[in-house]
């Protein structure tokens, strides 16, 4: 199981509190997450990464162990602290302004 942080305004649109719970199957990626968060709550799906690219939305930003992993290929494998469910994935819903 893979421990994952959602922002309020996901929270809300998943109908959850708190911290999330994913079982992922083969190597924990941000892809492998994101998939088994979108299988597990459909309504997600769209709100993360682009529905038809799978490329991150804008304002959203991906956390593990102090890391933006924001930028790094949803291939790459995450950390061994968020893979052994010691650490969550925060998904963070990032702030722009001027």
């Amino acid at each position: 199981m893979i421990r994952v942080v959602l922002p309020a305004h996901l929270r809300t649109l998943a109908q959850v509190n708190g911290e999330l719970s994913v079982n992922v199957t083969g190597p924990v990626t941000l892809r492998s997450v994101l998939d088994a968060l979108e299988a597990q709550y459909p309504t997600l799906k769209g709100t993360m990464r682009d529905h038809v690219t799978q490329k991150r939305r804008p304002f959203v930003r991906f956390f593990a162990c102090e890391q933006d992993l924001s930028h790094d290929s949803p291939d790459t494998p995450l950390p061994d602290a968020v893979a052994k469910a010691t650490e969550p994935l925060l998904i963070v819903g990032a702030m722009a302004g001027g």
